[in-house]
């Protein structure tokens, strides 16, 4: 790339870049992040993915997909704005077209959404900055293009007069401009403009993000509800957490806790906003506010969540106290017709997901969860509302920041992952898990402790066995759990030999069921098999 394209694409990237943060900061003025553009393409190509895809980015990258989403995005557009430096340099107004075009896509997309109002059309209007910017670096780039590399003679003389206190009588001296004072005047210039607009917009975008958070008010209101929800202590049961060095706690934290949902952006929803609408084949519609969803009564569990991308000895699953109101004491208010078998529930954000209905009205801890492990439920975790139903995979049943709760049928609807593949119930298969010791890890020789967790949520797990070297199974000490909904610890201890073995684990349900060895891939749904460690004994 010769030096005057890679100044043009350095034009064309800068000015993306300050339409970019004018854009953010729009949107951080206006106090709502869910009209930032970013975030609606991000949202965007979300919703076109195929199922493989997605897959793919979850095994690959587990919870930092959207990181990694959002590394690509802005990387395609920075790759995008060069090459509309290039053109507008060669052609200026074929550049601003491009450009212009570029505008009207984000635009195109904003308006798309489910939720579009017309002010989220006006951080689209402030990234218009843009144009005038590449037209203004552009020409400076031209200026340095057109600069010599060398100025054969000065055209001005200069003169000084020398400090007559110093040198008495001595005459005026009359200089003569150098070749280094004016080579490179163009180029300085051009480089120093470029370099202070990026400074600009990286720090627009990020006051933009930072008043978006505040001025949505979201974690000032999730703050009061600490005390207005007067919410449990997550104290962990007595005997539930074995303790052992290493292994996952029984509790997860909800900084630890797993994240994987559509949402590239997480929605900034404020309880006083907030509305549950129920609808579909029922006897009357209702709709709840947060208030009234409160007032009808706080109830509080122990469930185990699990992702169904979640691989044979992976970490895409975490367990909490988890309180809110029953889902069927609210659909008892809609009196749900005899033929309907299934919910479809939809999110802030448009992602759905479809559960049995018998599932929410069967007596399992089925909850419109309001609060997570002792305190409000995490923005990033559903906040102000979310579903958990134990006994079901994630992706058809807990949905976060829910809004729409149709009761239907199966054979009338097709919900987000089971339109890219997936199956349409998601039962959680009986798994187990070696935390401790890490695979190809070194112990010494004697008496090693093995431990992990297992699980069959809602079914609960009755045994632990561990086999090593293809040997026989062997019986594992379990902790207590307080309800079938949640994992359960276990350890073994094992008298190792020096050299190298391989360590498997399988667990029983209460109602007799084998966890199997056949592997499966957790594509659709859920995955199968040993997980299986190999350890070094000397």
């Amino acid at each position: 790339m010769t030096i005057e394209r890679a100044r043009a694409a350095l034009a064309g990237l800068v000015a993306l870049a300050v339409g970019l943060g004018a854009a953010e900061l729009m949107a951080g003025i206006m106090g709502n992040p869910d009209a930032s553009p970013l975030r609606a393409v991000g949202d965007w190509f979300i919703e076109i993915t195929p199922g493989w895809l997605a897959e793919l980015a979850i095994s690959w990258f587990g919870t930092a997909d959207k990181l990694v989403l959002g590394i690509g995005m802005l990387a395609v557009l920075a790759v995008a704005g060069a090459a509309i430096g290039v053109l507008a340099v060669r052609n200026r107004p074929a550049g601003l077209i491009a450009a212009g075009l570029l505008l009207a896509t984000a635009a195109v997309i904003v308006w798309s959404r489910r939720d579009a109002e017309t002010s989220h059309l006006l951080p689209i209007a402030a990234a218009a900055v843009s144009l005038p910017t590449l037209t203004w670096l552009a020409r400076r780039g031209e200026r340095a293009a057109a600069e010599p590399s060398e100025t054969a003679e000065p055209s001005v003389p200069t003169t000084t007069t020398a400090d007559d206190s110093v040198w008495p009588g001595r005459e005026p001296v009359r200089m003569m401009p150098t070749a280094a004072s004016t080579v490179g005047t163009a180029r300085r210039t051009f480089l120093r403009s470029a370099g202070g607009l990026a400074a600009l917009a990286v720090a627009a975008g990020g006051i933009g993000r930072w008043l978006g958070r505040e001025r949505s008010g979201v974690e000032a209101s999730r703050d009061e509800l600490t005390v207005d929800l007067d919410l449990p202590a997550a104290d962990v049961p007595p005997e539930a957490d074995l303790d052992v060095s290493g292994a996952q706690p029984w509790r997860t934290p909800n900084d630890d806790f797993y994240l994987i949902d559509t949402a590239f952006s997480k929605p900034h929803v404020h309880p006083d906003d907030w509305t549950l609408r129920i609808h579909g084949m029922v006897e009357r519609e209702v709709e709840l506010t947060f208030d009234e969803l409160v007032e009808m009564g706080l109830v509080d569990a122990w469930v185990t969540l699990a992702c169904v991308s979640n691989p044979v000895g992976g970490d895409l699953i975490g367990n909490a106290l988890w309180t809110g109101v029953p889902v069927a004491d609210v659909l008892a208010l809609a009196r749900p017709l005899p033929d309907a078998d299934a919910v479809k529930s939809t999110s802030h954000d448009g992602w759905t997901c479809g559960t049995p209905l018998d599932a929410l009205t069967d007596g399992r801890d089925a909850l419109f969860a309001v609060g997570m492990n002792g305190e409000p439920l995490p923005v990033d975790h559903g906040f102000p509302v979310r579903m958990v139903v134990p006994g079901l995979y994630g992706y058809v049943s807990a949905t976060k920041w829910v809004v729409e709760l149709e009761v239907t049928r199966f054979d009338r609807f097709q919900a987000y992952w089971t339109t890219r593949g997936w199956s349409e119930r998601g039962p959680i298969k009986v798994s187990s898990r070696i935390d401790v010791p890490d695979s190809s890890a070194t112990v010494a020789a004697g008496q090693v402790t093995v431990a992990g967790t297992a699980w069959a949520q809602h079914r609960g797990v009755e045994a632990v066995e561990v086999r090593v070297d293809d040997g026989d199974w062997t019986l594992a000490d379990l902790g207590h759990v307080p309800t079938d909904d949640t994992w359960r610890q276990w350890v073994f201890s094992w008298d190792a030999t020096p050299g190298e073995h391989t360590l498997q684990v399988r667990a029983t349900t209460a109602d007799g069921e084998i966890q199997t060895g056949d592997e499966a891939p957790p594509a659709p749904d859920g995955a199968t098999g040993f997980h299986t460690i190999t350890v070094t004994a000397e």
